[in-house]
């Protein structure tokens, strides 16, 4: 307990040695259990091909690919699918299969609005142009499995990202009136190395990007 307003008080803590007597203490079908739920948690990344079947996707043989765009949550993937995936000119390549506790996907393509899901579209008139719905959580314990086995199918020289994502104006920190901000609105996030135009402001500090978008 603190004695004065102000005074640094370090909270106990239960790490270290009363971790290492925790998992001493573990049993065997509490191992077999922890073993069977972080394999079920595994992402899984299902490549499309020509012939119409599917395979896990393999670092060995990276895609070429110039651009990738993503969309992240129900806005952005009805954005995409709204404004340009309402055409002809998209085939559909890939998808990611996950399960956790807000998220059951599954591999088939034909999805509705309100479904969970994660799939890749290929551009037909220029196959290094790729997009990807995510309309499924993607918890954090998983976010750095689908990155690092969605960015291993790619060659990363010379490829674009762009993160397509939205969240609550309630969330957005600014000194004006948040009821005075049109709605919606656009802001951007870029990296040091994108030198193009932007086709918007830039988003101001202390605003931050969560979850997947970040990672």
């Amino acid at each position: 307990m603190a004695t004065f307003f102000g005074e640094v008080v370090v909270a106990p803590s239960r790490a270290g040695v009363d971790d290492e007597e925790e998992a001493r203490e573990e049993t065997p079908e509490d191992q077999e259990i922890r073993r069977e739920l972080e394999k079920k948690r595994e992402v899984e990344v299902l490549w499309y091909l020509k012939s119409g079947t599917s395979a896990e996707s393999s670092a060995d043989k990276p895609f070429v690919c110039s651009r990738f765009i993503v969309a992240i949550g129900h806005n952005a993937a009805a954005f995409l699918s709204s404004f340009i995936l309402d055409s002809v000119c998209w085939e559909v390549v890939g998808v990611v299969k996950l399960w956790n506790e807000w998220c059951r996907t599954s591999q088939t393509t034909n999805v509705l609005p309100t479904d969970s899901f994660c799939l890749f579209y290929r551009l037909i008139s220029d196959p290094t142009v790729l997009l990807c719905q995510c309309s499924c959580y993607v918890a954090e314990d998983q976010q750095f499995q689908w990155l690092e086995k969605v960015f291993g199918c790619m060659q990363k020289e010379g490829l674009q990202v762009t993160i397509l994502s939205t969240c609550p104006v309630a969330d957005y920190k600014t000194q004006e009136s948040t009821l005075t901000l049109p709605s919606p609105f656009l802001k951007a996030l870029k990296t040091k190395e994108f030198k193009e135009h932007i086709c918007c402001p830039l988003l101001e500090q202390p605003n931050i990007v969560r979850d997947l978008p970040a990672a």
